[in-house]
C-alpha cells in the first residue's frame, strides 16, 4: 500500500482546510443553537462557494458533476469535512445522499437518473434512505415487515420505518421492502424502490428525539408510515430481490465515509483537548496538562486516532482495488474500532474541558449526543465483532452458525 498523498490531493486538502477554518467553523455556534432551516440561506452561500472551487460532491465522478476523487482520496477529504458538523453538507457529500447517489449511479435507469440523480448531485434536492424498522432488529436487515405487493404495473407499499435520516424536506426516499416473500434465501426477498415523498400514502409521522434533540430538515431522523403507497414498478432499483445485495454494496464505501468523518471529529476534539490542557491553569504556573492522567489521555488518543486512520485508509485502498466484497472483513473491523475510538476521544475531551465540555459553547457536547449512535447504526459493534471472529475461526477449521 502506498501511503504517499499526491501533490494534487495535498493542494485540495489545503484548500479545504483553509475554507473550513475561515468559512465553516465560525458558523458552528449558530448552527448548534438554531434550527437547521434557519441556517439554510448562509449554508447555501457556502455551498455556492464550494462549487466555485470545483470541490462540489468530491466523491462523484466528474462525468456526473462531481470532483471525481477515488474512494481513498475522498477518505482524506471526508476527514477534513468531518471536523465540523456542517462540513459534509456544505460540500454535498452528506449521508444519506452520498450513498443514494452511488446507488443511482450503479443501478439507476436513464429515467431514474434524470429524475433523481442529476438534481441530487447538483444539490437541488435531498433524499433519504428507509431501511430500519421499529418492530424488527436493525442487526438483521433481511428481516423486514414493510412489503411492496405488485398490483398491475405498480407496487403497493405498506409498513413502518424509523431513523430515516433527513426525511424532512427530502424529495424522495429509497425504501427497502419485501417483494419476494417466497424466495428461498432471505437475502433475496427485498428490493429497493424509489418513492417520491409527495406520493399519497407516504406519511412522515414525526422527527424522532435523539438525546433530547428533535432536529429538523436535513439534521433529523424520522419515523415514516407507508399506507397503500402506490408507485410504478419502474421505480425499482436493480433487479427484483436484489435489495440486500445493493444495500451491502452501498454500506462498504459508506463505512469509509463515516469512519473518516469520525476521525475528523476525533482530530478536532483532540486538538481542543490539547489546547485546553496547555492553557487551562489549575493553579498559578500549573496547567491542566501538567497532570499525568491528562498526559495519558493525550498519548493514548494520539495512538488510537493514528491507528484508526491507517485501518480505514487500508480498507478504502482494498475496496478501490478489489471491491467491497473482498474487503468485507476490513469494513467490519473499521466500523467497530473507529466507533469505539470516537467515543473514547470525545469522552476524554469533554472531561478535560470540565463543565464547559457539557455545554454547547463548544461542539463537543453536540458530537457526544449525535455520535453515540456510531456504535449502533450500520450494524451494532457486537454484530461486526461476531462476524469477523467467525470468519477468522473458519480459517482454523471451526464453523459457527
Amino acid at each position: 500500500m502506498d501511503f504517499a498523498i499526491s501533490q494534487e490531493l495535498q493542494k485540495i486538502l489545503e484548500t479545504i482546510r483553509g475554507f473550513m477554518r475561515e468559512d465553516v467553523y465560525p458558523l458552528e455556534k449558530a448552527y448548534i443553537g438554531k434550527r437547521f432551516s434557519e441556517m439554510r440561506p448562509v449554508l447555501q452561500e457556502k455551498r455556492k462557494r464550494v462549487k466555485e472551487m470545483s470541490l462540489w460532491a468530491p466523491h462523484i465522478p466528474k462525468a456526473y458533476g462531481g470532483a471525481g476523487l477515488s474512494l481513498t482520496e475522498f477518505a482524506h477529504v471526508s476527514e477534513e469535512l468531518g471536523r465540523s458538523p456542517l462540513g459534509h453538507y456544505i460540500f454535498n457529500a452528506q449521508a444519506p445522499d452520498v450513498g443514494n447517489m452511488e446507488i443511482l449511479m450503479l443501478y439507476g435507469t436513464d429515467a431514474q437518473k434524470a429524475a433523481c440523480l442529476w438534481p441530487l448531485v447538483r444539490g437541488e434536492i435531498r433524499s433519504c434512505f428507509a431501511m430500519a424498522e421499529p418492530d424488527y432488529p436493525g442487526s438483521n436487515p433481511t428481516w423486514l415487515g414493510t412489503t411492496a405487493v405488485k398490483d398491475g404495473n405498480d407496487y403497493v407499499i405498506n409498513g413502518r420505518k424509523w431513523f430515516t435520516s433527513a426525511a424532512e424536506g427530502a424529495a424522495f426516499a429509497i425504501v427497502m421492502a419485501i417483494t419476494n416473500t417466497e424466495a428461498e434465501s432471505p437475502h433475496a426477498r427485498a428490493s429497493q424502490i424509489m418513492v417520491p415523498a409527495d406520493t399519497p400514502g407516504f406519511h412522515r409521522l414525526r422527527n424522532i428525539s435523539v438525546m433530547g434533540g428533535v432536529g429538523d430538515d436535513y439534521a433529523s431522523h424520522a419515523e415514516i408510515m407507508f399506507q397503500d403507497c402506490r408507485v410504478p414498478q419502474s421505480n425499482r432499483l436493480g433487479a427484483e430481490g436484489a435489495g440486500f445485495a445493493i444495500a451491502q454494496e452501498r454500506l462498504g464505501p459508506g463505512r469509509i465515509h463515516h469512519c473518516m468523518r469520525w476521525i475528523g471529529i476525533c482530530e478536532r476534539a483532540f486538538a481542543m483537548m490539547c489546547e485546553r490542557a496547555a492553557k487551562r491553569l489549575l493553579a498559578p504556573g500549573k496547567p491542566l496538562g501538567s497532570r499525568q492522567i491528562v498526559q495519558t489521555w493525550i498519548a493514548e488518543a494520539r495512538a488510537e486516532i493514528n491507528a484508526a486512520r491507517l485501518m480505514v485508509l487500508q480498507a478504502a485502498w482494498k475496496i478501490d482495488r478489489e471491491g467491497a466484497y473482498a474487503a468485507r472483513e476490513e469494513i467490519s473491523l473499521i466500523k467497530f474500532f473507529v466507533a469505539g475510538v470516537l467515543q473514547k476521544v470525545l469522552d476524554r475531551a469533554i472531561q478535560a474541558h470540565g463543565a464547559l465540555g457539557v455545554t454547547d459553547d463548544t461542539p463537543l457536547a453536540y458530537w457526544y449526543r449525535h455520535e453515540r449512535a456510531a456504535r449502533i447504526y450500520d450494524g451494532a459493534d457486537e454484530v461486526h465483532k461476531s462476524v469477523v471472529a467467525k470468519r477468522i475461526l473458519r480459517r482454523y477449521g471451526i464453523e459457527i452458525s
